[in-house]
């Protein structure tokens, strides 16, 4: 799996949490107390769980007693672990596992009551997603379980001012998000689509909405730092002229604290039909 420094993930958690939808957040942390004991311990398994962004998300958008839930956080990272538990260890309910997660059924999943993840799904294969699909409705067979996705990547940036090559650098880009991630040929783009499709074939309710990242001048750094992602992830493309792309990368840097960039995601919620 590709790797992602503290800095990063820092820096784009702001974007992240005022895209996500709260309605879905909301949902779903409604959904994971419903009909169950007051005392009853609710498992969240965390996949890619980095520094616990997921975590802070439905610490501050959900007004309800935080002690009742587990947080199991999975990360191939020791640092973003240990960060994590630097951050959330001594205010909630907190396990980290160091491990490889692309092997969906050597995860701990067995007592998960919700699967979570962010920005993680548009880099897995669809075999994962099968494998996972698979592995929710074995756990459902034992207790319902259910999962939320935020942050998936839906293959739309707009930029303003726009520049003649904006459509051709993502077109490379999308293709670029397609490639192996570390979990196979990655969905990319077509994340969101086919889970809303195999999670509705195997008898879950399905909820999607879109989560877009709105920037501007407030943004500059992550604006930056995304325009030299997206260069870095381009410049072998054979599609693409190397001074074009960098004449494009000089222009929207140059633009970065006036101009404005919206990057398409979306989140979804599977639910079992049993509950």
């Amino acid at each position: 799996m590709t790797g992602f420094s503290i800095d990063w993930l820092d820096l784009r958690e702001a974007a992240d949490r005022r895209s996500r939808n709260d309605k879905l957040l909301h949902q779903a942390r409604h959904w994971l107390g419903s009909d169950r004991e007051q005392t009853a311990e609710l498992n969240i398994v965390d996949l890619g769980a980095g520094t616990g962004s997921t975590l802070r998300a439905f610490s501050t958008a959900v007004e309800s007693d935080q002690k009742s839930l587990s947080w199991h956080l999975l990360d191939q990272d020791a640092a973003l672990l240990a960060e994590a538990t630097s951050r959330h260890g001594a205010s909630h309910r907190l396990q980290t596992y160091e491990l490889d997660i692309t092997n969906i059924f050597a995860l701990p999943l067995e007592d998960a009551d919700l699967i979570t993840a962010s920005a993680l799904f548009d880099l897995v294969s669809a075999d994962f997603i099968d494998a996972l699909v698979t592995a929710l409705r074995s756990r459902c067979q034992q207790k319902p379980a259910g999962l939320y996705a935020a942050l998936n990547y839906d293959g739309t940036t707009r930029w303003t001012p726009t520049h003649t090559l904006d459509q051709a650098v993502l077109d490379a880009f999308n293709r670029d998000q397609r490639n192996n991630k570390g979990f196979g040929l990655a969905l990319g783009p077509d994340a969101g689509p086919y889970m809303e499709l195999m999670f509705s074939r195997s008898g879950f309710r399905v909820f999607s909405a879109n989560s877009p990242w709105v920037l501007d001048g407030a943004d500059i750094k992550l604006v930056d730092a995304l325009i030299d992602g997206i260069g870095d992830a381009v410049s072998k493309d054979p599609a693409l002229d190397a001074s074009e792309l960098k004449g494009w990368i000089l222009f929207r840097k140059a633009h970065s604290l006036t101009g404005t960039c919206e990057v398409g995601h979306t989140d979804l919620l599977a639910l079992p039909d049993t509950v």
